[in-house]
């Protein structure tokens, strides 16, 4: 089976990890360039004021994306470039950047896939509160509506959010990401609703715009499974899919949030303070979404927890997405099981866990468009001769995709795949150290680009529709 010719194959980045150019042409700081000056916050002090130099370089990067033959290019935008102080006055000198990009990437025949938010939040809104502060829906709000007024005519995919689960929770509960705070669940939920009602204003705003396009919003895919039949077992795995899943598709796709997320969280005192006003319009907004996007890299083996647990302090080398570390209520833990495969970075790889997880959510939620917006191996390629050899990253995407078209066999509607990444980027809190890209950055030889193996691979993947595929 080959994939059809309207699914997209592309490659994604993000904004904070590819540009550099951190205070270049009247860019404003972000959390993320507060953040990851603080000593210990970052593998050896990383940071993203150079990245790999994709601000001053994208010609030459789009080039390689082209002459892969990517037919998608997947990136965000950086809000502090649009608007440095969040708000206020716009920075012409970044609307021309955007606009120059996307001209590149349509000169080039490649379909540009805009995410408007990749966790780069404006400095002063994150020192007025973040997503804690409703003034912050009202900003984004406002962003987007410039980016659409400026970059519509020519992008026809927006993404509103990537991974509201990763920059709340690791904000929120594990203290890894801006703004650094642990152990408060009530502000996680909050931030959560506050950026699901963002997301349902905006894509209204969008729909009254009557562009042509579509949008949709980007979540982290981890389906839960118990790590064995038994009752207690099987609990934590409906619990777990209930917290991590549902709660941020629900609002989404049906306009309400799961009945069982909130019976727990009003017992616990955790509800977010919303209105009914944001429940509507969440639940008007609903029917308004062209797409969901999946960012899937491993599922979760989850356990009840049945007697007492340690209770681990977060630190960034324990908030890797790695198992072992119990939920925030103490309901169930994740684990680590010695038949399953796991990258170096403790992630288990399983094909079979995608295809299992996207059946589960069209049973779920119907026939919903789906787009894997992100999905790679985090990985240390091996050089030999010269040429980084990323064989572990080739059969890694391979197995995904053929779970892919296994999926669409099934009937799950799903119209494109971004491998994550197009070129080797700062992958936030691991520096440089975690590779994805299917180009290589040299930082010992002034960031110079050269092709990895995986490059050529997918090459012949997309010119053959997928034909090339090995079924294991």
């Amino acid at each position: 089976m080959k994939f059809s010719h309207d699914f997209l194959f592309g490659a994604a980045s993000a904004a904070y990890q590819v540009e550099g150019a951190w205070d270049t042409d009247g860019k404003g700081m972000s959390n993320w360039d507060e953040f990851s000056k603080i000593p210990g916050k970052t593998f050896e002090g990383t940071n993203g004021d150079v990245a790999i130099d994709h601000y001053h370089r994208y010609k030459e990067d789009i080039a390689l994306m082209a002459e892969m033959g990517l037919e998608s290019y997947r990136f965000s935008i950086a809000w502090t470039r649009i608007l440095p102080n969040g708000t206020g006055e716009v920075n012409p000198k970044g609307i021309a950047f955007y606009n120059d990009l996307i001209d590149e990437c349509l000169k080039h025949g490649i379909v540009p896939f805009v995410t408007l938010y990749h966790w780069d939040l404006p400095l002063p809104l994150e020192k007025a509160g973040g997503w804690l502060n409703k003034a912050t829906v009202d900003a984004f709000i406002n962003y987007a509506k410039i980016c659409f007024d400026a970059f519509g005519d020519r992008v026809k995919h927006f993404i509103t959010f990537n991974e509201t689960v990763v920059f709340t929770a690791l904000g929120y509960l594990d203290g890894a990401h801006p703004p650094g705070i642990q152990d408060d669940p009530k502000k996680y939920f909050q931030a959560t609703h506050n950026v699901f009602y963002a997301h349902a204003k905006t894509i209204s705003a969008y729909k009254e715009l009557n562009q042509f396009g579509e949008i949709g919003i980007s979540h982290v895919f981890s389906p839960a499974f118990a790590v064995d039949d038994s009752e207690d077992n099987k609990l934590a795995e409906y619990h777990a899919n209930q917290f991590n899943t549902h709660w941020f598709y629900d609002p989404i796709l049906l306009g309400h949030y799961p009945e069982h997320v909130v019976c727990q969280l009003t017992e616990q005192g955790l509800l977010p303070d919303w209105t009914e006003e944001e429940l509507e319009t969440i639940k008007q907004a609903a029917p308004l979404n062209d797409f969901i996007g999946l960012n899937y890299y491993q599922p979760h083996r989850v356990k009840k927890i049945t007697a007492d647990v340690e209770k681990i302090e977060s630190t960034r080398e324990n908030s890797t997405g790695s198992p072992g570390k119990p939920s925030f209520d103490g309901f169930y833990q994740s684990v680590k099981m010695d038949d399953k495969r796991y990258t170096k970075w403790d992630w288990e790889i399983s094909p079979e866990g995608f295809v299992d997880g996207l059946n589960m959510l069209k049973a779920h939620y119907g026939n919903v468009k789906m787009y894997i917006t992100e999905n790679g191996l985090g990985d240390e390629d091996v050089i030999v001769e010269g040429v980084p050899c990323d064989i572990p990253r080739i059969n890694f995407i391979n197995d995904h995709l053929v779970a892919v078209r296994s999926a669409i066999k099934d009937g799950v509607n799903i119209k494109g795949y971004f491998a994550w990444s197009a070129i080797d980027l700062l992958s936030w809190l691991n520096g440089f150290k975690k590779q994805y890209g299917f180009i290589y950055v040299d930082h010992s030889n002034n960031l110079a680009r050269s092709k990895k193996a995986s490059f050529h691979w997918y090459k012949d993947v997309i010119d053959s529709r997928g034909e090339n595929l090995i079924e294991r």
